[in-house]
């Protein structure tokens, strides 16, 4: 039973620690919409999207009103866009895009997932096309995102499409200079990229889902730090232990959202997102968190551990809040995304090479990191490549989101506004990888994928 103290809190954690649920997310099967003939397939795909999601954003309000909790955004996620569009060969898949545009703009949600390839193992129909074509998709839509799993830990890398994604990224980047390069940041390149994933720009809803579902994904660092702050000096196990319970509380409020939200739509509930969703606002970081802990300022010596430490304990507190949990699940640490991290990078203390080895415990990867925009495409495909390999051997989720700043050089600033933020060009190292880049092939999966 709840007691007047536990809603107290929790009404207090709403007002003043930054307490929301950061996205209600619907995902739609589109593997019914193919169709030989392209304009037929879009056609198709509007309709089920409207028909299906009509009521998503209503919903979601309805329910903050009623129940006094923040829902920021409301989202969709699709089937990747390449596996319907290799059902009609020869179409240019900027097509879907549009689609997909139109309908997000319809149902009036923020954003629309599943411009996406699964290419972890080779080019399937529709793969290749689709990649070529995102530069141009992201630049002519507003409310689009876009995908591509590179690699998992079952099959390896595929080389081939990480040197085709470092061109990506630049030429996407270039295509949108003159909105501050906002294309880049509606990109994802993934390793185990997961199918039920309700936070953009990397959610598309996989092969594996049902034909509907609803999916939450819940925030709340500016909670966890504030139960921090209360505690004072205590050991690490206390810390611990502080964590775990204040995810508890946070992941059922995203319990209620889901069902209810679930229960509204007649669409099933698919997962919880234990995510802790940083935003540029000040109380609402991911890094404030870490130096809560003891830290001078994030990316000091340390900074990993802590990580490490914030990571696991908001998963084992949230899993026990929760009937199904999925997505990513952890803490993120998108830069431009988080006042605490926009500030180490500004100082000098958080270096793109302190991120890297950050990921390897933490949910995501190296994501919405401004770089100099004359970053030759090889390098950045390279950082895709390091990426996937800490995801391939860890056997986890991890992600590039690097924003080539068009025009800038290390040290200037790019600002995106809104929940994307902005921050510091951070340099990257200039040594090239070009050799090793053009080799191709595929990278072999590592032992550990061996357990049948």
């Amino acid at each position: 039973m709840l007691n007047t103290r536990d809603i107290l809190e929790t009404i207090n954690m709403i007002e003043n620690e930054n307490l929301d649920i950061r996205t209600i997310t619907m995902g739609i099967s589109l593997l019914d919409c193919m169709d030989s003939d392209c304009g037929k397939a879009c056609d198709k795909i509007y309709d089920k999207i409207c028909r299906y999601a009509a009521n998503l954003v209503k919903t979601g309000e309805d329910i903050s009103k009623e129940y006094g909790i923040p829902i920021i955004n409301k989202r969709i996620s699709v089937t990747p866009i390449a596996m319907v569009a290799g059902a009609c060969p020869g179409a240019d898949p900027i097509h879907f895009a549009k689609a997909l545009n139109k309908a997000a703009s319809t149902v009036g949600v923020n954003f629309i997932g599943g411009y996406s390839a699964l290419v972890h193992k080779g080019f399937a129909p529709g793969d290749y096309a689709l990649i070529k074509s995102i530069p141009e998709a992201l630049s002519q839509t507003e409310l689009v995102c876009s995908s591509v799993n590179i690699g998992t830990t079952k099959a390896g890398i595929n080389m081939d499409a990480v040197k085709m994604m470092g061109q990506v990224v630049v030429d996407v980047a270039k295509a949108t200079a003159d909105r501050d390069c906002i294309g880049a940041a509606k990109l994802v390149i993934f390793c185990n990229a997961p199918e039920d994933n309700p936070f953009m720009a990397g959610a598309f809803h996989g092969p594996g889902e049902p034909d509907c579902v609803i999916n939450v994904g819940v925030s709340g660092p500016g909670v966890v730090r504030a139960a921090l702050q209360k505690a004072g000096d205590c050991d690490i196990t206390a810390v611990a232990d502080i964590i775990k319970r204040t995810a508890f509380k946070i992941t059922r409020m995203g319990q209620l959202v889901a069902q209810e939200a679930s229960r509204r739509l007649y669409v099933p509930f698919g997962i919880v997102d234990l995510s802790l969703a940083p935003t540029p606002a000040v109380g609402d970081s991911v890094a404030h968190i870490l130096e809560e802990m003891g830290l001078e300022c994030c990316g000091a010596h340390g900074t990993t551990a802590c990580l490490a430490l914030l990571n696991d304990a908001v998963k084992k507190g949230g899993v026990m809040a929760s009937s199904h949990v999925g997505g990513l699940s952890g803490a993120f640490i998108p830069v431009t995304e988080d006042a605490g991290m926009i500030d180490a990078a500004r100082c000098g203390a958080l270096s793109i090479t302190k991120l890297e080895a950050m990921t390897a415990v933490c949910s995501v990867g190296l994501d919405m990191i401004n770089i100099p925009g004359d970053t030759p495409p090889e390098i950045i495909s390279a950082i895709i490549a390091d990426e996937a390999a800490i995801g391939m051997v860890n056997s986890k989720t991890t992600a590039v989101r690097v924003i080539p700043a068009i025009g800038k050089k290390a040290g200037d600033e790019l600002s995106f506004g809104g929940l994307l933020g902005g921050g510091p060009v951070m340099d990257v190292n200039r040594y090239s990888p070009m050799k090793f880049i053009n080799r191709g092939g595929r990278i072999p999966a590592p032992m550990q994928s061996l357990k049948n």
